[in-house]
């Protein structure tokens, strides 16, 4: 990842953060054939010092075949992300040389994986991925619900993907290397959303006082 100092995001805790928000990661692996890459609901979670991301795919998807034990990964977690209009910007009315862009979140994950095709490692991360997204709800539903022999079933028909991170890349590219004037102009433009995620992770890395 392309990746200047200025939206270089060091803390592995925000980034870890900005995985448990968005934890639908893009897997990505290569195969005998060319690149693999799906999209995995992941949970995240720290052991001994290392960071684990678990995940289950499909029996039928071919990308579990190819990753194997060991295989190195890398997955791509997408935060907020909008676009960025240059009609924002102070420096529009003062000489107009501003040009649109796109300001994002985004972590990216490489490791090795191991798979996992036991129910008594399955079962677990199912029902740690629905309680976790099920938490919520007035009336959670879980895994318990459904009719054992339906679920023993259903656990038969996917396999597990568990790997250990070898290193954290966070990338936010959140306006922080325009002035204060322009900053100002993309916060408010964007806090016309009353909840803007982007709108407030300008105000944090952007430095501006009414954050």
């Amino acid at each position: 990842m392309y990746l200047p100092p200025h939206f270089a995001e060091p803390d592995e805790t925000v980034m870890r953060a900005l995985i448990a928000a968005h934890p639908l990661g893009l897997l990505i692996s290569s195969s005998p054939t060319g690149v693999l890459a799906n999209p995995v609901p992941f949970l995240i979670s720290v052991s001994d010092g290392a960071t684990l991301l678990r995940a289950h795919l499909s029996r039928a998807n071919e990308q579990w075949r190819h990753i194997g034990n060991g295989a190195d990964v890398l997955v791509v977690f997408q935060g907020a992300d909008t676009y960025v209009t240059p009609s924002w910007y102070a420096a529009k009315a003062e000489h107009g040389k501003v040009v649109p862009t796109w300001n994002y979140a985004m972590v990216q994950a490489r490791g090795t994986a191991q798979v996992h095709e036991g129910s008594d490692w399955l079962r677990p991360q199912v029902g740690e991925l629905t309680d976790t997204h099920e938490a919520g709800r007035p009336e959670p539903w879980k895994v318990d619900d459904a009719p054992e022999a339906f679920v023993a079933a259903q656990l038969r028909g996917i396999v597990g993907i568990e790997i250990t991170v070898d290193q954290l890349a966070g990338k936010w590219k959140v306006s922080q290397n325009r002035q204060e004037a322009d900053r100002r102009g993309v916060h408010a433009g964007l806090s016309r959303d009353a909840e803007d995620e982007m709108a407030e992770l300008v105000a944090l890395y952007g430095g501006l006082a009414d954050r």
